[in-house]
């Protein structure tokens, strides 16, 4: 029995024609170990989630889904609500059940304590980090993803540019500030002005903050706004001054979160976390732990721009001959 069950779980111990016979008799009768593997090809896999909303979990999980191979996995969503002892309860059914292993999933980019360091399955965190350098985290790179939206702008020779932020609190605010002072920095261009901060991400925020902006600095040239929600708000305030976006005032986002940059007015040009991939490597990574492989630390993921019709060139000024 001891040797059966190494050879399905693909122990290393295992000598190859013993494998073969012990797979090829599996295969004769059907037979799939409760753990919800054959061979290392079958795996039920736990997404552990604070995201209510499924607006970072649901991406994660279909990218997870794809990397573990269409109808080779079985894939629970379990969503703790922020609550640590809904999650504790989940990890206890999870490994009741017998889960391969377990991605928990932030429902912000915040570094979170670990959910049970002597949990007898694999783990792998995506979106947040774990506070704890053993454990494997696989993470957006923010700060990188700034520095491409205020390039670009400045690719489009926009200088004076402006930000207008999320709240204070979130790490992904400061990741987002330090990436758009990174790429000022880099191009010898200062920002106008300080970062304007906000109470949350909603367009309400966007609204408020751009005619804060506009009253201060008239003549900015562009705005890189902490998400895609602020933008809208920013292009409202704008279009109602009189401005026009993109040909006075480009506006870029971040998120691309298609429900509000693809339906603005204008398109928005946004930076996408590409959660899909992120949640394709966390879950590459989880299947070489449930292996036996225990390489651990925060793994920064790209980004990428998504150009629409928010963003434009400086319009030539003519000068009459």
């Amino acid at each position: 029995m001891a040797t059966a069950s190494r050879a399905l779980n693909g122990q290393p111990d295992v000598r190859p024609e013993t494998r073969e016979r012990v797979l090829r008799a599996a295969e004769e009768i059907a037979f799939r170990p409760t753990n919800g593997r054959a061979g290392s090809t079958d795996f039920t896999i736990a997404i552990l989630t604070s995201d209510s909303v499924g607006r970072f979990s649901i991406p994660i999980m279909l990218g997870a889904e794809d990397a573990l191979g269409a109808g080779r996995a079985a894939i629970l969503l379990c969503d703790a609500r922020g609550d640590a002892i809904r999650e504790q309860h989940y990890l206890q059914v999870l490994v009741e059940r017998r889960v391969d292993g377990v991605i928990v999933v932030g429902e912000r980019t915040d570094a979170r304590p670990p959910v049970a360091p002597a949990l007898p399955i694999p783990v792998v965190y995506a979106y947040a980090p774990s506070t704890d350098p053993a454990d494997a985290s696989f993470v957006p790179d923010q700060t990188r993803g700034a520095a491409a939206a205020v390039e670009h702008l400045l690719s489009l020779g926009r200088r004076r540019i402006a930000h207008i932020a999320g709240p204070l609190d979130f790490g992904a605010t400061v990741d987002r500030v330090t990436g758009m002072r990174d790429a000022l920095s880099a191009a010898g261009v200062a920002a106008v002005g300080e970062p304007l901060y906000g109470g949350d991400w909603s367009q309400r925020w966007g609204r408020h903050a751009a005619a804060a902006l506009l009253s201060r600095t008239p003549d900015i040239d562009a705005v890189f706004c902490g998400n895609d929600q602020i933008a809208v708000g920013v292009m409202d305030t704008l279009r109602e001054s009189g401005r026009r976006v993109p040909e006075d005032v480009s506006v870029v986002g971040f998120d691309n979160w298609d429900l509000v940059a693809a339906d603005a007015r204008p398109p928005l040009t946004t930076i996408d976390m590409d959660l899909e991939e992120l949640g394709r490597a966390a879950a590459r990574h989880l299947i070489e732990r449930i292996g036996g492989q225990t390489s651990g630390g925060v793994q920064l993921r790209p980004c990428r721009l998504v150009i629409r019709e928010s963003t434009a060139p400086v319009l030539r000024q003519v000068v009459p001959e």
